[in-house]
């Protein structure tokens, strides 16, 4: 088998790979949000700076989340097109 070959499909299994399990954290941290979301609905004693500093705090982690895949599949690209050049 050409070496090159081997390499694609280590390279797409990886990302298949990769793919999923950041799906799975998403939905894991999706539902997180939605309970934290939930609880602080029905806390009354939780001030609003609280709730403001647990929603920035939901968006950076979305940020950091969105950024990683970002750059993920930005290096998953170069490195394809790595091997396509050989």
């Amino acid at each position: 088998m050409d070496p090159k070959q081997i390499a694609k499909q280590m390279l797409d299994f990886n990302k298949a790979a990769f793919d999923n399990s950041f799906e799975a954290m998403s939905v894991i941290q999706d539902q997180a949000e939605k309970m934290i979301n939930t609880i602080m609905e029905q806390t009354a004693f939780l001030p609003e700076e609280g709730k403001k500093a647990v929603n920035d705090w939901i968006k950076a982690c979305k940020k950091g989340r969105e950024d990683f895949k970002a750059a993920t599949d930005e290096n998953f690209k170069k490195v394809e097109t790595f091997f396509a050049s050989k």
